[in-house]
């Protein structure tokens, strides 16, 4: 059993590999990075390229993960009705901030956007990068929910996320231990994170974690914006309005059920 254990976990552990570049990888390279042996990998790349989870190219034999995946989390969500019950929420914090909202979901110590909002119009709409992880150190969403966690845990996600190491990131990034502390302080303190070129050149954010009544984090509530628009003043501004909308996302997440139970004639369950 911990054979099949270890197979199991190394074949997860090379999907998320590829999610989180998004892009065509050497087998070295994902070999070394999870630390496998490269004939291991190649064996489980080779079954999941078999069942159609990942792609392969044939010019260059470099890997990547098919939209087999990206399009079994889209259904999941369409059948869970997220979109239907968070969207209203987003739609109103972007139409209050005229800027563009974005919700993530935390799953596996990892922040993943999941839906959003626009609220600019013209040429005052913000077009940001769009992190399909999101790196934890640079963004605002990730420094408000390692804020939540102890200085330990979140110092170790953070350098896990890239702290210290050379990144294509924004000319603020955050690149000492010593800084980001400082920073997990003043997050908490405010109670919602704050970025300025830091994920990206020219773009801002504040964020609002999405704790519920157990205390549970479980996503977190961002609003983007041009840097040039973000003063101080306004940065408190959008802080309250990443908190009010955290707040009432909390409210609806996690949605109690998919769909409503039923017995096996079709009454509904009690």
């Amino acid at each position: 059993m911990k054979v099949v254990n270890s197979l199991i976990e190394n074949c997860f552990a090379i999907l998320e590999v590829l999610a989180t570049e998004a892009k065509s990888m050497r087998l070295s390279d994902i070999a070394d990075r999870l630390q496998l042996q490269r004939s291991g990998a190649h064996r489980v790349l080779t079954t999941l390229v078999g069942l159609g989870w990942v792609e392969q190219d044939e010019a260059t034999d470099f890997y990547r993960l098919s939209l087999k995946l990206p399009a079994m989390g889209y259904r999941f969500m369409q059948a869970a009705s997220l979109p239907d019950v968070l969207q209203p929420v987003l739609d109103k914090v972007a139409r209050e901030s005229r800027e563009l909202v974005r919700l993530a979901a935390l799953a596996s110590d990892n922040l993943t956007t999941i839906a959003h909002a626009q609220g600019a119009q013209g040429s005052l709409i913000c077009r940001s990068r769009t992190f399909p992880v999101l790196p934890l150190h640079v963004s605002a969403s990730g420094k408000v929910w390692l804020s939540t966690l102890s200085r330990e845990a979140a110092l170790k996600r953070a350098l896990e996320s890239g702290l210290g190491k050379p990144g294509s990131y924004g000319p603020r990034e955050i690149k000492t231990v010593e800084e980001f502390m400082k920073e997990l302080d003043r997050t908490a303190k405010r109670g919602y994170g704050i970025a300025l070129e830091e994920a990206e050149e020219a773009v801002g954010a504040v964020a609002a974690a999405v704790v519920t009544a157990s205390g549970q984090t479980v996503g977190t509530l961002a609003i983007v914006a041009p840097a040039f628009r973000l003063a101080e003043k306004r940065l408190d501004e959008l802080g309250e309005k990443a908190l009010a909308g955290a707040a009432e996302l909390a409210l609806l997440w996690p949605l109690r059920s998919v769909a409503s139970p039923t017995t096996v004639d079709g009454d509904t369950a009690a």
